[in-house]
C-alpha cells in the first residue's frame, strides 16, 4: 500500500485533453519529447491533429518523461493518458513503463492512479470537471494463455511464416471470447464488412483477444498466400501452373485512406450544409483592369509597407462594402427556434488549402479593419493556415467566406456554403481576354466571380445585388471610397 502511494504521489499522468468545441478524440502526430528527457511547466510536448486544426500541448509539471503512453499516429479519445512524468527523478527505481498501444489499433489505456478530484487537464492547467462515468470491463476479453499461444501460432501460419499451428481446443469461433461476440473497434468491423469477413472466422492477435486491422487483413488474403492446400486427390492428374490464373488482390491496385481529422470535419460539414440549407449560385464576370492598377500602386505606397498586397485583398474590402451595402446577406438560419439571426459583424472567412486539407479560418470583425489591418490580419491567416497552426477558434463564428478558386487556374465555381453562414464568394482566375472597353475590343484583366448563398434567408434579389456590387466595385475600385 506504501508503495502505490509513492509511486501515484512521484509519477503524474498527462491525459488527452479537451480542446473544446466538441471534440471528443485527437491524433498524436508528433511526440516533441521521448523517455528519459527533462521537461518543464509549459513545454510542449506533443502536436496532435483535432477534427479542426493542429494544435501543439504543453505539460503542465515539472519533471522527467517516464513513459509515452501512444505512438505517433494514433488517435486517442480525450481523457485518456498519452504520457507520465516523474515528478520526483532520482528518487529510487522507476517501475518499468508499460508497452505503448500499436499505432494502428490503440488499445483503451490502463485507468490512471486517481488524480485530485474536481477537474481534468485542458490545453494549458486544469479546468473542465472530470467525468464520474465509468466503463465497465468488457466479459471474457482476456485469452487464457494456451488459447493465446494458438492464436500466435496461427496468425504466424496465415501471414505465410512459422510452422503450422496446432488446432485450437476450443470449439467456439477462433474470433469470438467466450461471451460470443468478436472484440474489435468499429474501424475494425467496417474493414471487415467492407471486404466480406466474418470477424468469428479471424483470429485475434491484439491485446486481451482484440481483433486488429493485421488480422482481418490476413483473414482476407487469398487462399494461395495463406498455406499450402493440400485438397487435391492423388490420382488427379496434374495441373500445369501456368494453366492456372494468379489471384489479384484488389489491395495491390487500391489505396484505403483512414477518414478522421481535418478530412472527417470536412465532409461532415459539407455533406450537412449541401443538405441542409438550399444553394443558389449566381454568376458575374468582370473586367478588373483598374482593380489590377491599384493593386500595383497600394505595393509601393509606404503605408502598405510591411503587408502583403494582392487582389484577394481588394476583393475582400469589396465584399465588406457590399455587406455594409446589404446587411440583410449577412445572417444565419436558426432551424430550432425558426429565425434568421442577423449578424452585425463580419467575421470573414477565408478558405485555405493545406496538407492536411480544407480549413476556413476567419478574420474576426474584420467590418472594422482599415485596409492596412485587413491586409496584416490577411497575411497571418494564411501564414498560420499553411503552417498548420490554425487554432480551433480561429475557425468558430464566421458570418461569410471567400474562396479563391483561381489560384489553381480554375475560372469559377459552385461553392458550397460553411455551416452556419449565408454566402460564399468564389473568386476565378484573373486572365487577359478580348474585352469591349469604351466601344472598341481591347485587352483586358478579367475575372469570374460565384456567389453561393442560402436561400431560406437570402432571396434572388439580395443575392443579386450583393454579387453585382462586389462587380461594381471591382470595375471601378474608386466605388470604395464613395461607397464605404
Amino acid at each position: 500500500m506504501t508503495t502505490m502511494t509513492e509511486t501515484s504521489a512521484r509519477f503524474r499522468e498527462f491525459k488527452m485533453p479537451d480542446v473544446g468545441e466538441g471534440l471528443t478524440e485527437a491524433e498524436i502526430l508528433k511526440w516533441f519529447v521521448q523517455p528519459g528527457d527533462t521537461v518543464t511547466d509549459g513545454q510542449v510536448v506533443c502536436e496532435v491533429e483535432t477534427a479542426k486544426a493542429a494544435v501543439e500541448l504543453p505539460i503542465p509539471f515539472d519533471g522527467v518523461v517516464h513513459e509515452l503512453r501512444f505512438p505517433e499516429g494514433t488517435t486517442v479519445d480525450v481523457g485518456q493518458v498519452i504520457i507520465a512524468i516523474d515528478v520526483v527523478p532520482g528518487s529510487g527505481d522507476a517501475p518499468a513503463p508499460a508497452a505503448a498501444a500499436p499505432a494502428q489499433e490503440p488499445v483503451e489505456a490502463p485507468e490512471a492512479e486517481a488524480e485530485p478530484k474536481g477537474r481534468t487537464p485542458v490545453l494549458v492547467g486544469y479546468g473542465v470537471a472530470e467525468s464520474s462515468t465509468k466503463r465497465r470491463p468488457r466479459k471474457g476479453a482476456a485469452l487464457a494463455p494456451e488459447a493465446a499461444a494458438v492464436a500466435a501460432a496461427v496468425q504466424a501460419e496465415l501471414n505465410g511464416h512459422g510452422a503450422p499451428a496446432p488446432a485450437p481446443a476450443a470449439t467456439a469461433p477462433a474470433g469470438a471470447p467466450a461471451g460470443g461476440r468478436p472484440l474489435a473497434k468499429p474501424p475494425v468491423r467496417k474493414l471487415a464488412k467492407d471486404l466480406g469477413i466474418d470477424l468469428a472466422t479471424v483470429v485475434p492477435t491484439g491485446k486481451d483477444g482484440i481483433i486488429t486491422r493485421e488480422d482481418v487483413h490476413a483473414a482476407a488474403a487469398p487462399a494461395a498466400a495463406e498455406a499450402p492446400a493440400a485438397v487435391a486427390s492423388p490420382v488427379a492428374p496434374e495441373v500445369p501452373a501456368a494453366a492456372v490464373p494468379a489471384a489479384v488482390s484488389d489491395s495491390a491496385r487500391e489505396t484505403r485512406i483512414p477518414v478522421k481529422g481535418v478530412r472527417k470535419a470536412i465532409a461532415q460539414a459539407m455533406v450537412g450544409s449541401a443538405f441542409t440549407a438550399p444553394h443558389v449560385t449566381e454568376f458575374v464576370t468582370v473586367d478588373v483592369t483598374r482593380t489590377m492598377k491599384l493593386v500595383a500602386e497600394l505595393k509601393e505606397d509606404k503605408d502598405m509597407a510591411g503587408v502583403r498586397v494582392n487582389p484577394l485583398l481588394i476583393i475582400a474590402k469589396a465584399l465588406l462594402v457590399a455587406i455594409k451595402r446589404n446587411p440583410e446577406v449577412n445572417a444565419a438560419w436558426d432551424e430550432a427556434n425558426q429565425e434568421i439571426v442577423q449578424k452585425h459583424y463580419v467575421n470573414l472567412g477565408i478558405a485555405a488549402a493545406t496538407p492536411r486539407g480544407l480549413i476556413v479560418p476567419n478574420i474576426k470583425d474584420a467590418h472594422d479593419k482599415t485596409l492596412p489591418q485587413l491586409a496584416e490580419a490577411l497575411g497571418e491567416l494564411v501564414t498560420t493556415a499553411r503552417d498548420g497552426k490554425t487554432s480551433p477558434a480561429a475557425m468558430a463564428g464566421g458570418t461569410v467566406t471567400i474562396t479563391n478558386v483561381g489560384v489553381f487556374g480554375v475560372d469559377t465555381g459552385t461553392p458550397i456554403l460553411n455551416p452556419g453562414e449565408s454566402a460564399i464568394l468564389a473568386v476565378g482566375a484573373i486572365k487577359l481576354q478580348p474585352w469591349v472597353h469604351k466601344g472598341k475590343v481591347k485587352p483586358r484583366q478579367v475575372t469570374t466571380l460565384a456567389l453561393s448563398f442560402d436561400h431560406r434567408l437570402v432571396d434572388g434579389e439580395l443575392g443579386s445585388k450583393v454579387l453585382a456590387d462586389v462587380a461594381a466595385i471591382l470595375e471601378q475600385p474608386k466605388r470604395l471610397i464613395t461607397w464605404a
